[in-house]
């Protein structure tokens, strides 16, 4: 597995310089999560760093990388192949930075759409990703609270948001994101 800073060089070279930042602000955030959470807090530090590592790359290579990785391509994704972005670092991840660890490439995959019955890694990952501090967007302060107050809350407001921004763009919504948000909903309705 390659050391944190070859990681962060290789994300450096390939990355926007903002996107660069994002990403090490996902990581902070993930850390923070996963000690508030007492998730291990290494495998939520490289899942939050390695997140994006796919995000330089046209839509023509992650459908193409999809191709060749067996990664399945629904019609919503192959619309809109920035969706599959996350499942792609998740294969770059492995097959370049040899991250071998499940949980950190399920993590790093499912961050982009969210999926039904996410683990606590996969959520924080999803959320750190939401939340970081270099994100703007209203109502995202009360979303850093409920964070650190209740994951699944926070979870769920994230989908929600998601879910109404896309409406209004006219845009396909996911179906992971669809059965992430209705498995949220059916577990509160039935605590």
């Amino acid at each position: 597995m390659w050391s944190e800073e070859q990681i962060k060089e290789y994300l450096n070279e390939k990355l926007k310089k903002n996107r660069y930042e994002h990403s090490l602000s996902v990581q902070d955030t993930a850390i923070k999560l996963a000690e508030f959470y007492h998730v291990d807090v290494k495998k939520a530090s490289t899942a939050g760093l390695v997140h994006d590592c796919a995000k330089h790359m046209s839509n023509d290579e992650i459908l193409s990388m999809a191709h060749e990785n067996q990664i399945p391509i629904d019609e919503v994704s192959a619309l809109n192949p920035q969706l599959l972005h996350g499942n792609i670092a998740a294969v770059i991840a492995k097959n370049v930075m040899g991250i071998y660890d499940e949980e950190i490439l399920s993590a790093v995959a499912c961050h982009t759409t969210g999926k039904k019955d996410m683990n606590l890694l996969e959520k924080i990952v999803y959320i750190a990703d939401y939340i970081e501090p270099l994100r703007n967007f209203p109502g995202v302060e009360i979303l850093r609270e409920e964070a650190f107050t209740n994951l699944d809350t926070a979870l769920l407001d994230a989908f929600n948001n998601t879910i109404k921004v896309v409406i209004d763009r006219g845009q396909l919504l996911h179906v992971n994101t669809i059965s992430g948000r209705n498995y949220l909903v059916f577990k509160k309705a039935h605590r």
